[in-house]
C-alpha cells in the first residue's frame, strides 16, 4: 500500500511539475483518497487483534448482588482475588443487595457491554426471579446476560433445632401433619431458593409448615439457633458446623446424593421423593454483548482454578460441589433450570 501511494504521488508530482491538466489533477486526487482509506483500513485490521488482547486494561467491577460475609460473598472475593492475579488487573467485588438479588444483577444488565463490569450470583436473579417478580423486573436474564462460567453447586439442608420434638425427617413431616400449622420454617426471604424448595416439599408430601420469610441467611440462622422458629432451608454450608457441633439436626440434604461434610444426613430421594434435586448454584455472567475475549479469558481463568486442588478445596471449604464448564453449557443450564422452577415460582406472591 505504501508502494502505491508512492507511485501515485510520484505520477500525479511529474505530471504537475510539467502541465496544470485539470482531468490529471481530478484522477490524482482520487487516487490519493482511495488510497488514504485503504491505508486506514489496514490500520484497523492490524490493530484489532492487538486492541482484543488488550483486555483487561484496568480494573474490572464485580458485583455480589447479596450481603458481604455469606457463601456467595466468600466465593466471589476468592475468585476475584484469583481472576486478578491471572489477568493481570484487579477484579473489584462491589456488594449491592436487594430485591432478591435483582437490584444488583439489574445493574449488571445496564452496565456497558464492555467486559469491566461482571455479575457474580446464585440461581435466583438468573433464574426463577423472572418468573417471581415479572411486574418489576427492569432485565430479562436470557437476554440481557452473557453466561461465561458455572462456578459451584450448593446443596441446601433441611435444619431444625434442637426444641422440635421431631428427630428425623420423617418424624417432623408426622408432627408437621398432626400439628397443621404449628411448625415454623425460615428462609433468607420471600421467593429464595429455600422458600421454593420447601414448598415443593410440603406440596410433594402432603403437609404445611408456617413460612417465616428473613432478610438473609445469617438472622435467619440466628433465629433457628435460637428457638424462634423450628426449621429453615437454606444453603447448607452455612449449618454444617452447627449440625457437626450438635447444636441443630440435618434433617435432609436437597441434592441428589449425600454430601460431602454431613454424610450422615440422608437425601430427600431417600426419604420418598425419588430423583429430588434442588441444588443451588453459582456463575459469573456479564452485561449482554460483552467482548468475545474477555468471556473466553474469565472462563478459562476460572475453569483452571476449579481444576487445581486449591481450587477444589477452597469451594469444598464452603460446602459447595466444584463444576466448571463452558459458557454455552451456562447458557443451557440456566434455560433448563427456568423450566424446572417456573412452576414453584408461579405460587410465590413477592412482597
Amino acid at each position: 500500500m505504501m508502494a502505491l501511494g508512492g507511485k501515485v504521488d510520484l505520477l500525479c508530482g511529474r505530471a504537475g511539475g510539467i502541465t496544470r491538466n485539470s482531468g490529471l489533477d481530478a484522477a490524482c486526487s482520487v487516487a490519493r483518497t482511495v488510497g488514504a482509506i485503504a491505508l486506514a483500513a489496514c490500520a484497523m485490521v492490524v490493530a484489532a487483534p492487538t486492541l482484543a488482547q488488550a483486555w483487561p486494561d484496568r480494573p474490572v467491577k464485580v458485583i455480589v448482588p447479596f450481603p458481604a460475609g455469606g457463601s456467595n460473598d466468600v466465593v466471589a472475593r476468592i475468585f476475584a482475588k484469583v481472576l486478578g492475579e491471572k489477568l493481570g488487573q484487579p477484579f473489584v467485588i462491589e456488594n449491592r443487595a436487594g430485591a432478591n438479588g435483582n437490584l444488583g444483577a439489574a445493574a449488571v444488565a445496564a452496565a456497558p457491554p464492555d467486559g469491566y463490569t461482571l455479575l457474580f450470583t446464585s440461581t435466583g436473579p438468573l433464574v426463577y426471579n423472572k418468573v417471581i417478580y415479572k411486574s418489576s423486573m427492569t432485565f430479562d436474564p436470557a437476554k440481557d446476560f452473557t453466561p461465561i462460567v458455572e462456578v459451584a453447586k450448593i446443596p441446601l439442608i433441611i435444619a431444625s433445632n434442637l426444641t422440635l420434638p421431631a428427630k428425623s425427617f420423617q418424624e417432623m413431616v408426622a408432627y408437621a401433619k398432626a400439628n397443621p400449622g404449628k411448625v415454623t420454617f425460615a428462609s433468607p426471604g420471600n421467593g429464595s431458593m429455600g422458600h421454593l424448595t420447601a414448598d415443593l416439599v410440603q406440596t410433594n408430601l402432603g403437609f404445611r409448615l408456617t413460612h417465616v420469610p428473613y432478610r438473609g441467611s445469617a438472622p435467619a440462622m440466628n433465629d433457628l439457633l435460637g428457638g424462634v422458629v423450628n426449621i429453615n432451608v437454606d444453603f447448607a454450608s452455612n449449618y454444617a458446623p452447627h449440625v457437626q457441633a450438635g447444636t441443630l439436626r440435618a434433617l435432609a440434604i436437597t441434592a441428589p446424593k449425600r454430601w460431602s461434610l454431613l454424610p450422615d444426613a440422608p437425601t430427600l430421594s431417600e426419604l420418598g421423593m425419588p430423583d429430588f434435586d434442588a441444588t443451588g448454584w453459582i456463575a459469573i455472567v456479564g452485561p449482554a454483548g460483552i467482548p468475545v475475549e474477555a468471556v473466553g479469558k474469565i472462563n478459562k481463568a476460572a475453569n483452571d482454578f476449579i481444576a487445581t486442588r486449591e481450587g477444589i478445596e477452597a469451594l469444598e471449604k464452603q460446602g459447595m460441589v466444584p463444576v466448571g464448564g463452558s459458557a454455552e453449557n451456562l447458557r443451557s443450564f440456566m434455560a433448563s433450570e427456568l423450566e424446572k422452577w417456573r412452576p414453584a415460582a408461579e405460587k410465590i406472591t413477592p412482597e
